[in-house]
């Protein structure tokens, strides 16, 4: 289809956000729009720099004849500041409060827009990881896990604390719960993961870590690698943190249930982000 160099930028732009983290040959635009390569070059330059100067992320070109243009989403730090800020309102709202001082957080693992939000904010913070798989425990973290997933473009899949017959033959270890200390179960199917895969272990609320510490030692059985661990909220004032290496969005600081309060502050993601990436 022959366009306007406006309507070129509209369409791809929309390609690019579309597909990311995928390497576009620039002769997959030219052949679309019937225009020659230096002019796809120069329509590039102009949606890098909107990304870049709107915060929606980068691209990123790769010279040679198996080249192209790469969109990489990122959130720049101010903008992960503000929201993180926003988060730990949210969370902090006394409503939240359930008996035995657990947290209501159907609402925000249900909600697009947060999750949006959060899943481009932790596939920021491991872009510097090469990421084959999202890896995720059964059921909250399963949104929270596409939602990451889904700006990495990598597939997800799903612990288990039983076996399903529509899954195959599973994989299967015992954990110790790290603050409840009871033996629990988790399984995997054989076919979720390949010798060898970089695993994104990301959760929705992590305490003493004996969930995610038990996922890592699963990967153990399939000769995988831990990329890295995103938590949605971590509880503080844990006497034995079982997991060290981790990136945190919100830290859970107390709950009061008789004042019916709830203090949160922001976890450790923006140092994360300033220490190992080079986006802004």
């Amino acid at each position: 289809m022959k366009l306007r160099r406006s309507g070129r930028l509209v369409d791809m732009t929309h390609y690019m956000l579309q597909h990311p983290q995928g390497l576009v040959p620039l002769s997959f635009f030219a052949d679309r729009y019937g225009s020659a390569k230096s002019s796809i070059s120069e329509d590039l330059g102009i949606i890098k720099q909107t990304f870049e100067q709107q915060g929606i992320g980068t691209l990123i070109t790769v010279p040679g004849a198996a080249g192209g243009v790469k969109y990489i989403p990122f959130v720049s730090n101010e903008e992960a500041e503000a929201y993180l800020e926003e988060l730990c309102t949210i969370i902090a709202k006394p409503e939240r409060l359930l008996p035995g001082g657990y947290l209501y957080m159907t609402d925000i693992l249900g909600n697009p827009k947060v999750l949006n939000k959060v899943g481009k904010m932790f596939a920021t913070a491991f872009s510097h990881k090469k990421v084959d798989i999202v890896m995720t425990m059964a059921t909250k973290g399963i949104p929270l896990a596409h939602a990451v997933a889904s700006y990495l473009d990598v597939p997800v899949v799903i612990v288990r604390r039983d076996s399903r017959v529509t899954e195959g033959s599973t994989v299967s270890i015992n954990y110790v719960s790290g603050s409840s200390k009871r033996i629990q179960t988790m399984v995997l199917a054989k076919r979720s993961l390949a010798t060898g895969s970089n695993v994104l272990i990301i959760d929705d609320f992590m305490k003493a870590g004996g969930t995610v510490s038990g996922m890592v030692n699963l990967l153990a059985e399939f000769q995988a690698n831990v990329a890295g661990i995103g938590i949605l909220v971590e509880s503080e004032h844990i006497e034995e943190r079982l997991i060290e290496d981790y990136v945190s969005l919100v830290k859970l600081e107390k709950v009061n249930e008789k004042d019916r309060q709830i203090e949160v502050q922001k976890g450790n993601y923006l140092q994360h982000v300033k220490t190992n990436t080079n986006l802004k």
